[in-house]
Formats: structure tokens, C-alpha cells, sequence
């Protein structure tokens, strides 16, 4: 540890040949950790910067309830509700009954409910039944697709429809 600090402070071979000055520095640089510290301080002013790892529901495991996160997830079982996230990859074994709302959507598997994204992708083993609203869309041949496509700039915006509902009410 100490001689890491020596390789990394910059210095002459002269100030290398002062062991004793040496061993007090590193003393005084492990003070250098403590404003790191700090930074986990500013992590949480920086944790919306911050992307959370991506998190992966096992193939046993049957979820009932909404699912929310600004990271990533991978779901390889059984979803009953709504799922948030920043990528959303529906397994090929999955199946998520409700809305599916990301960025990015990739389905391998089975969605029954709307699905909106930025950029959805339905690959060959992909089975959707309900409406896809997207900004862009890639569908591989062989995906099973029954719904309406819709194309908006912002697909993940749900408020237009609200105002509408309003003035007509």
C-alpha cells in the first residue's frame, strides 16, 4: 500500500531515497479517502446521474404487483402488472401481463398489455397481444403480433390522453 502511494506521488529519485518522509506521507494520504467520503455525500445529490445495476427476475419466480426502477431488468418469469423501467427484456420463457413502459423494450418472450417505448424491438420469439406505442420499432420475422402500432414522438408521456378525457368531461 505504501509503495503504491510512492509510485503514484510525484517526486525525484532523490525524494524516493527519504524512507522516513516517505512512510509519514502515505499516514497523511489515507486522509485523502476520507474526502471520498464526501463523494458518497455527493452521490446521493448525483444518484439520479447514477444508473442502479440491472436486475433480472428468475425463471420461478411469478411477481404480482407493479414494478418500478430507473435502471435495467430482465424478466425471465411471470410478471402480473405494470413494469417501469429505463430497458425492459422480456425473456423468451417470460410472460408479463400488463403495461410494459421503457425506453428501450426488447421482447423475446410473451407481453399482454400495452407496450411503450422509445424503441421497441420484438424479436422472432416474441408474442405481443395489445397496443404498441412507440418512437421507433423493429419487428423480426416470425414475432406473433396482434394490436394496433402507433408511432408518437414521446411515447412515454401518458398525460395527452388525460387533457382530453378533461375537455370532454
Amino acid at each position: 500500500m505504501f509503495s503504491k502511494s510512492k509510485i503514484n506521488e510525484p517526486g525525484t529519485p532523490a525524494a524516493a531515497g527519504t524512507s522516513t518522509t516517505e512512510a509519514t506521507k502515505p499516514a497523511s494520504s489515507p486522509a485523502t479517502p476520507a474526502p471520498s467520503a464526501a463523494p458518497s455525500s455527493d452521490f446521493k445529490s448525483s444518484a439520479p446521474k447514477a444508473k442502479p445495476p440491472a436486475s433480472q427476475l428468475s425463471t420461478d419466480l411469478h411477481i404480482t404487483g407493479n414494478l418500478k426502477t430507473s435502471g435495467d431488468i430482465q424478466i425471465e418469469g411471470t410478471v402480473d402488472g405494470d413494469i417501469r423501467a429505463h430497458l425492459l427484456t422480456v425473456g423468451e420463457g417470460a410472460t408479463v401481463n400488463g403495461e410494459c413502459m421503457a425506453d428501450d423494450v426488447v421482447v423475446n418472450g410473451r407481453i399482454v398489455g400495452t407496450v411503450r417505448g422509445l424503441k421497441v424491438r420484438l424479436t422472432s420469439t416474441a408474442r405481443v397481444e395489445g397496443d404498441i406505442i412507440h418512437k421507433t420499432i423493429a419487428i423480426e420475422s416470425g414475432a406473433h403480433f396482434e394490436g394496433s402500432v402507433q408511432r408518437q414522438d414521446d411515447p412515454l408521456n401518458t398525460t395527452k390522453a388525460a387533457p382530453k378525457a378533461a375537455a370532454k368531461g
